[in-house]
């Protein structure tokens, strides 16, 4: 089954002009950096962990926030390099295929690989970046954790004074609304939806695959655990994304 639903997928993608590709946390674990709802996920292991991602509590509780800190200066995503599932993305840009890259992750390891930024909607934000919840100045995160190394648990912004956070959508947080408009249009103008390392459980993102589906493009999903949208897509993959999406890219494109 899994040999003829590799097949299907790279039919699929060899006929496709317009890819996009909603990307998530699974397609960024052989970086070393954990999921969040895995068997090793990072709520999995610690189910208060979820409180940082939580806008109301960050604003709320100063604890929340220096613990917020500390996690964000230990990330393993700041020692992460990109690996073979990313490159294999900018393999499909590069062959004129790819409509856009959504990606609900938050580290910045596609423009690494070497995709194109004007293609890369980041709709959960990027971590590499802090921003002032007051006057919304925008400073480099590494400038931020050398104040957190140097002393200050919570630093504030030092512009206003303000509560800073890293630039990313926290549970709670409202999606900027010109980057899920982008993301939306990329979703409606595809032949071929393709999510890899999704739950599919987080919305608005998941509802992409509405869009996508809505306007007649078929829907590919690779993740190691079931998803809401198995039963809907034309081909569900299984197998590990550092292998089989390098595969399935490799196949389309000779």
């Amino acid at each position: 089954m899994a040999e003829q639903a590799e097949k299907l997928v790279t039919s699929l993608l060899r006929a496709a002009g317009r890819v996009t590709v909603l990307t998530g946390a699974g397609i960024s674990t052989d970086s070393g950096i954990p999921d969040f709802r895995g068997p090793q996920g990072v709520w999995t292991k610690d189910p208060a962990a979820a409180a940082l991602f939580t806008f109301q509590n960050y604003v709320a509780d100063p604890e929340v926030r220096q613990r917020a800190w500390r996690t964000r200066s230990d990330s393993p995503a700041w020692r992460a390099e990109p690996n073979a599932g990313h490159r294999a993305l900018v393999e499909l840009q590069r062959a004129g295929k790819l409509r856009a890259l959504v990606t609900q992750n938050i580290d910045g390891l596609h423009q690494m690989a070497g995709s194109d930024p004007d293609l890369v909607i980041e709709i959960h934000g990027t971590m590499r970046w802090a921003i002032c919840l007051s006057c919304d100045l925008r400073t480099p995160m590494p400038d931020v954790l050398a104040r957190v190394a140097a002393g200050e648990s919570d630093p504030p912004c030092l512009r206003c004074g303000g509560i800073q956070k890293s630039a990313t959508i926290s549970f709670g947080q409202s999606l900027d609304p010109d980057v899920l408009d982008a993301a939306v249009r990329a979703a409606r103008d595809c032949e071929l939806f393709l999510t890899v390392g999704t739950s599919l459980q987080v919305y608005p993102a998941a509802g992409l695959c509405d869009y996508a589906m809505g306007v007649g493009a078929q829907l590919v999903v690779i993740n190691a655990e079931s998803t809401p949208y198995d039963p809907v897509a034309d081909a569900v993959l299984r197998e590990p994304i550092g292998a089989v999406l390098p595969r399935l890219v490799a196949a389309a494109l000779e």
